[in-house]
């Protein structure tokens, strides 16, 4: 483990997720939740579930078959009076698969391919929904914070429309002042109803990735393995990204495909053995006085069977041009995916780099705002500034507040997107807590070399969580 990633650890469980009471929620927590129960998840895990079973079923089409028939006949018209009337019939079967071209051979290797590319398409599923969790989570703390600020500064100029009133009583100031005063007041009510249907919105979101209602939600730590460069940035994501690497195993599958669609042309050597059985049930008539015929026939045979195709109407030759059509569609979507991994890591680094200087610069602008709001005040008081005036300040410095709210709710979340492109966004990477983690090896290495054609798992059940049970959430904001 390097120093820096020893760092983030620390700085994870120092700054984020144990020093908090137990109402409160935490970043860990939520994404915790969601790991546990968000559908889009526990589906892509069952989906790669069923991906891993085309492992065995390539395998199949190597492995020995044994069949069995049976079958009960009644001749109800027949020409010949040697035939039986009737008659019940057994066969037995076995076909042991010796060559198939390098048909399952390459099946086989198309679908352990298939699998590696599905595992890292589900890595890729869960960093997408932790990074849509964490905007969930952002989005909430920053429009709780807006509403505080935008419930503040409905108090702040409902306390100056009274004030002005008040010197209009005593001939200070004129009605026009109260009607700047009035119409500031509107519209700061009109902006807090936009910001708490914004939170609203939040909360409810939180709730459809989440499963549960946001509570108290706690600052989350910094981010921690943030690279300092572009470049490294898109150095890692090339060799980490799940979507880049299931886009590389994918052309992989697709190239063993081809080789699988070339073993139709080949030929198939097969052993076999049959073993039949009849009865005729005592209907088989003798026509030689004293001689009694069978009424049982049993026949056994075993050799090496030999299907070399001559001419199939083309059907070889098209299915071996497609499987290198989507061979080469593969290539095309392995640069693609290269593309948009180098495109989105670089969007993200700018993005944080943005946002942070943003940061600075809201900071300086909340300090400068607030220092000229009380300046603008103090000079009201002796005839120097308009009502006007203060009205103006007061709001540059919501604005100002805002921005820097936004802000910080961005960079966390340009973070967190560029750590997901880096593919450093997994649950094995953030330390989730409640029970192991899913692995889906565990299911791949169970499946891959079963033999029975009996198994079966238990009925299928919901993992996820419902959310019918939820609350419909509010505007309210804890401690005011």
């Amino acid at each position: 483990m390097t120093k820096r990633l020893k760092k983030g650890v620390l700085v994870l469980g120092s700054l984020g997720f144990f020093a908090f009471p137990a109402s409160a929620e935490t970043l860990r927590e939520a994404l915790s939740k969601a790991y546990a129960t968000n559908p889009t998840l526990t589906g892509a895990r069952a989906g790669q579930r069923a991906n891993d079973e085309n492992v065995p079923i390539a395998k199949s089409r190597g492995r020995p078959g044994l069949d069995l028939s049976a079958a009960y006949t009644e001749n109800l018209q027949t020409s010949s009076s040697a035939s039986p009337a009737r008659q019940v019939a057994g066969r037995l079967n076995f076909d042991v698969p010796v060559y198939q071209g390098g048909a399952v051979r390459n099946a086989i290797r198309a679908a352990d391919s298939r699998v590696d590319a599905g595992q890292a398409n589900l890595r890729g599923t869960e960093a997408s929904v932790f990074s849509e969790v964490v905007a969930a989570y952002m989005d909430v703390l920053r429009d709780e914070a807006i509403v505080r600020l935008n419930r503040n500064q409905v108090k702040v100029l409902r306390t100056n429309l009274e004030a002005t009133r008040d010197r209009f009583e005593v001939g200070d100031l004129t009605r026009t002042d109260i009607a700047q005063s009035e119409s500031r007041l509107a519209l700061s009510q009109s902006q807090l109803e936009g910001a708490e249907s914004n939170l609203i919105a939040s909360r409810e979101r939180y709730i459809q990735l989440v499963g549960d209602e946001p509570d108290d939600l706690q600052q989350p730590p910094p981010l921690p393995n943030l690279p300092q460069t572009a470049d490294l940035a898109v150095e890692k994501a090339l060799a980490d990204n799940p979507d880049l690497i299931a886009a590389k195993k994918n052309q992989d599958a697709a190239r063993f495909d081809v080789g699988s669609a070339k073993a139709a042309r080949l030929p198939r050597v097969s052993l076999v053995a049959d073993k039949s059985y009849a009865n005729f049930l005592n209907s088989l008539q003798s026509f030689i006085p004293g001689f009694n015929t069978s009424q049982i026939s049993e026949n056994a045979t075993a050799g090496v069977q030999l299907t070399l195709p001559l001419y199939q109407g083309g059907a070889p030759s098209a299915q071996v041009r497609q499987a290198q059509a989507r061979s080469s569609q593969a290539i095309e979507l392995m640069i693609a995916a290269e593309r948009s991994v180098i495109a989105q890591t670089r969007s993200a680094f700018a993005s944080l780099r943005a946002s942070n200087a943003v940061i600075v610069s809201s900071e300086a602008a909340v300090a400068a705002a607030a220092l000229s709001l009380e300046g603008v005040r103090a000079e009201n008081t002796v005839g120097n500034r308009s009502i006007l005036d203060i009205l103006d300040a007061q709001q540059e410095y919501l604005n100002a507040q805002v921005q820097l709210v936004s802000a910080r709710r961005n960079a966390y979340v340009a973070g967190f997107s560029l750590l997901a492109a880096m593919g450093q966004a997994e649950a094995r990477h953030l330390g989730l807590e409640g029970g192991a983690l899913y692995d889906p090896e565990t299911n791949y290495k169970r499946v891959r070399t079963g033999l029975s054609d009996w198994d079966s798992d238990p009925a299928p059940k919901p993992v996820a969580t419902r959310t019918v049970d939820t609350a419909a959430q509010n505007p309210s904001v804890k401690g005011e």
